[in-house]
C-alpha cells in the first residue's frame, strides 16, 4: 500500500541540537576548540554603560566566522542563512526557536570595533585551531593574473 506522509505541525517537540548535529560535524567540532571568552574584556570598553543590551560579541564574531567560512558578505543573507541551518545556529549557541540578531545589528556592531580588535580575533581564531590539528600546512598556492602595464615610452 502507497504511504502518504502529511505533515501535522507539533504544538510541543522535544528536540536537543546536540542529539541531531553530528560529531563530525565542523561548526560542532569548532564549537568545542574555539573559546572567545577574551572578548567579553577586549570588546568591553566599546560599550556604553547605559542602554539596552547588545548583541553578544562572541556571538558577533562567530557570526563574522561563518560569514567568512561560508563567503556570505551580506550580513541580511548572513541572518538568514544562519537561522536555516541546524549546525550553526548551535555554533552560535542558539535554539531553535530563538530569534537571531537583526542584519543592522550586525552592520553597527561592526562599525564599533577598530580593526585591531578583528585582527587580535583573527590571530586568536587561527592559533586554536592550528593547536587543535583542525589547520595543517602542506601546500601554498599563488593566485595570480597578469596585468598590461600602463607604460608610457
Amino acid at each position: 500500500m502507497q504511504g502518504v506522509k502529511v505533515y501535522q505541525e507539533k504544538l510541543f517537540n522535544h528536540f536537543q541540537m546536540s542529539d541531531r548535529i553530528p560529531p563530525t560535524n565542523f561548526y560542532r567540532r569548532l564549537k568545542e576548540v574555539l573559546h572567545l571568552d577574551f572578548l567579553y574584556s577586549t570588546t568591553k570598553k566599546y560599550y556604553g554603560l547605559s542602554g539596552q543590551k547588545s548583541i553578544d560579541p562572541v556571538v558577533f564574531f562567530k557570526m563574522c566566522l561563518v560569514g567568512y567560512l561560508e563567503n556570505i558578505i551580506s550580513d541580511r543573507r548572513l541572518v538568514e542563512h544562519c537561522s536555516l541551518r541546524l549546525d550553526i545556529l548551535y555554533f552560535l549557541g542558539y535554539d531553535i526557536d530563538e530569534e537571531l540578531p537583526w542584519h543592522s545589528t550586525i552592520s553597527r556592531t561592526r562599525q564599533l570595533f577598530p580593526e585591531a580588535v578583528f585582527e587580535k580575533v583573527f590571530v586568536h581564531v587561527f592559533e586554536m585551531c592550528v593547536s587543535k590539528g583542525m589547520v595543517k600546512g602542506s601546500t601554498q598556492a599563488i593566485d595570480s593574473a597578469p596585468v598590461k602595464a600602463n607604460f608610457y615610452g
